[in-house]
């Protein structure tokens, strides 16, 4: 008679068998086709890259803001953080990405979903804008942002204000959302690289609560890589998410870049039981997306590492997280298209 560990060993075997034999295809819920400069691969090469990686769709936008190269500085940076330049909002990076989609074939174009995001949200002005725009492409544009609130550093150096996600121009603009149906992106930092606290929660629950009819994205799950370079693990994250997926229906979490470790896995490679269980409480409410910008040699590499916590889950819900989640809070009732 085979003893319990033996039996134990055979079953474990058995699921780790069945977790390899997963085939994920996947969606890519959060993609810039531009850099901080608006430059890009192009997107011969995003294309290329997506068959490569099993990607069958992508939510693409551009930068909503450039990074200026300081009549001071004697090398252009590389990236926003590269100097104390500042940076200022840029409406055409829409135009961009607009004309990449347009120009593809048909049959490709049904893998892109395009997110307007050339817009200043301390401006009241910005709703306007935004319904010009909808009405110059009726039917391209499927969801609003990446939006800039509370970025870390980025903020300091952006001309302007101080972006909120619950100030009363961003309040216009989740009007407009709700209009015309899409979904709303946010970068909202849960708190600040020093507070070990959910400092800015309040700015993010008060649209949440406010505007109940907009299915809100928060982008990185309100972490950043700055956060984390001086506080290694925001150990409130997690309570504070069970609680606000049970309060708000119209949260969505992306996954991408600065959850999946520490948070997702751990040092080892070891999914958290925990935040298993609650994806698997709420298996419509997570996506996983790379994060890129205008680079997309490892966009493959990006969403393949997620492997190790999709393999944990249920396949079903797997497979919700790994494409399907996205597609389902795109408009219902047509692209950008108001009733």
């Amino acid at each position: 008679m085979p003893t319990a560990r033996s039996c134990l060993a055979a079953l474990l075997a058995l699921a780790a068998l069945q977790c390899q034999a997963r085939d994920y295809r996947y969606s890519d819920a959060h993609l810039h086709y531009v850099d901080f400069f608006q430059e890009s691969e192009g997107m011969q090469r995003l294309v290329k890259e997506m068959d490569a990686g099993g990607i069958d769709h992508v939510m693409i936008s551009g930068i909503p803001v450039a990074k200026k190269w300081h009549e001071d500085e004697p090398k252009r940076p590389r990236y926003y953080a590269g100097d104390d330049a500042g940076a200022y909002w840029f409406s055409a990076t829409d135009v961009f990405v607009a004309a990449a989609v347009k120009a593809l074939p048909a049959e490709q174009r049904q893998r892109f979903h395009p997110f307007l995001t050339g817009f200043n949200p301390n401006d009241k002005n910005a709703d306007a804008h935004i319904r010009q725009m909808l009405e110059l492409d009726p039917g391209l544009w499927q969801g609003l942002g990446e939006v800039f609130t509370r970025h870390d550093d980025l903020t300091a150096l952006i001309y302007g204000e101080t972006p909120r996600a619950n100030n009363e121009a961003m309040t216009r603009i989740y009007h407009l959302a709700a209009e015309y149906d899409l979904p709303v992106m946010l970068h909202a930092n849960i708190t600040s690289k020093r507070e070990k606290n959910p400092l800015y929660l309040g700015e993010i629950e008060e649209a949440l609560r406010n505007h109940p009819h907009v299915r809100f994205i928060w982008a990185h799950a309100g972490t950043s890589m700055e956060i984390h370079r001086h506080q290694e693990k925001l150990d409130f994250l997690l309570p504070t998410l069970t609680r606000m997926l049970h309060d708000y229906p119209n949260l969505y979490i992306d996954l991408s870049w600065t959850v999946l470790r520490p948070y997702l896995l751990d040092a080892k490679g070891i999914p958290d039981p925990k935040w298993l269980a609650l994806v698997e409480k709420h298996p419509d409410r997570f996506m996983l997306g790379s994060d890129v910008v205008g680079r997309f040699d490892d966009l493959g590499k990006y969403l393949a590492s997620f492997r190790p916590f999709l393999d944990a889950l249920p396949d079903d819900v797997a497979q919700k997280v790994a494409r399907d989640n996205f597609l389902a809070v795109l408009p219902r009732k047509g692209a950008g298209v108001a009733p």
